[in-house]
């Protein structure tokens, strides 16, 4: 059951206050018939709209959106700050129905059901977070906090100042993908290993939940790439795994390594001439492969134990050979 509401529940401040998919047709009915009751709260909207005279009664309601040491006035000029305020209306425009969004989140979440019955289904709550795109999407415990401001478009004004490599992520396209990355991290164990490999099949097993969770996205929307740069990793994907083996970087602790395949870049770091060609983060693609042929070989293993695989071993047993 699906229930849009105006009214927010209570959320860290500090978060709030910082300066489509499948459809019924699709899904198998065992996933299909999983009860959600999941409730979308338009917070963005309740504070947009609140009264002088109404404030205390939402701090009341909502006391962790305002710490006591701030006075009323400090939320007050907030609501009214013209950048706060144009903020709100170019959110409000683009999002003027979270209703397919909050179909796409109830159907993600009978998914999470599925493979995971013992996790709750949160609260969601839209709000605006001064364009924090770093923490665009946070899952806390039963909250689930989606800064709407964070997907206007990667052409919108806000984003003007900002490297293309991040301005082309603050889509919608993008959110239900950041919902699953939220919350693969909440359930896929930190790699115990210092290696390159340990690194890349942690995000590997990120990405593999992301193909369980959101079955019809399309693999550049779960790796956050364009179409042409997922098709470059394709292409590429033999000759990236030789450089790897060639250089002996799969079991380099190497610090740079991270900054170099890993970590959000506008392109990935070889020291070679097809470096402008490359999309950034190849590691977490290359990583992603490797689980996914582990996943071929294995199939019989279960999503939880597959995230309690230490990395070295399960690339050991994934037979991983990139195609010709």
């Amino acid at each position: 059951m699906l229930r849009l509401l105006i009214k927010g529940i209570p959320v860290v401040a500090m978060v709030l206050f910082c300066s489509c998919g499948e459809t019924g047709a699709n899904v198998p009915e065992r996933i299909a018939r999983i009860p959600v009751d999941l409730e979308v709260h338009r917070f963005d909207r309740a504070f947009d709209t609140v009264a002088p005279e109404e404030l205390p009664g939402l701090k009341a309601r909502f006391p962790y959106l305002f710490p006591s040491q701030f006075p009323d006035s400090i939320w007050l000029a907030k609501k009214e700050d013209s950048l706060q305020t144009r903020l709100r209306a170019e959110v409000e425009r683009v999002f003027p129905d979270f209703e397919p969004f909050a179909r796409e989140l109830e159907l993600f979440y009978k998914h999470v059901q599925f493979y995971f019955p013992d996790r709750p289904v949160p609260s969601v709550i839209t709000l605006t977070t001064d364009v924090d795109y770093q923490n665009r999407v946070v899952l806390a415990d039963t909250l689930l906090l989606i800064g709407l401001d964070n997907y206007l478009g990667p052409d919108h004004p806000f984003y003007g100042n900002m490297d293309r490599y991040i301005a082309k992520s603050l889509d919608a396209d993008f959110m239900m993908s950041d919902v699953a990355a939220a919350f693969a991290r909440s359930v896929v164990p930190a790699p115990r290993e210092r290696s390159f490999v340990g690194q890349m099949v942690y995000y590997g097993k990120i990405l593999y939940l992301k193909d369980q969770l959101l079955p019809l996205e399309p693999d550049s929307t779960k790796i956050g790439y364009t179409g042409e740069e997922l098709q470059w990793a394709r292409e590429n994907e033999a000759q990236i795994w030789r450089y790897l083996i060639e250089r002996e970087l799969l079991y380099s602790t190497d610090r740079e390594l991270g900054p170099r395949f890993l970590d959000p870049a506008p392109f990935s770091k070889f020291r070679l001439e097809l470096d402008n060609e490359s999309p950034g983060r190849i590691g977490r693609y290359m990583g992603w492969q490797i689980v996914r042929s582990y996943m071929e070989a294995n199939p019989d293993t279960e999503l939880r134990q597959l995230m309690e695989l230490p990395g070295e071993a399960l690339f050991r047993e994934s037979n991983y050979k990139p195609p010709r």
